[in-house]
């Protein structure tokens, strides 16, 4: 299976490509139905969403603010 990259959007959500194989369960591992026609996935970091775990775009009314990034890579490797 390819890798599955999850990006995280300034001040909004976790976006992965859908992928052969990818699947998003709950905590007690019932898989949630995952979107057909769209090639990407967004889920809700902000907490504000109707449609938990997914993104609907509340973040962008609630003031939710997210700008961490991943430390620098080791340019020795």
């Amino acid at each position: 299976m390819a890798d599955v990259i999850i990006r995280t959007r300034k001040s909004g959500p976790l976006v992965f490509e859908l992928a052969a194989g990818v699947k998003l369960v709950d905590h007690e591992g019932n898989p949630y139905p995952l979107p057909t026609g769209k090639p990407l996935v967004a889920l809700c970091r902000c907490g504000q969403s109707k449609n938990k775990p997914f993104c609907d775009g509340t973040h962008k009314e609630c003031g939710f603010i997210a700008e961490e990034t991943a430390p620098p890579r080791d340019s020795a490797g």
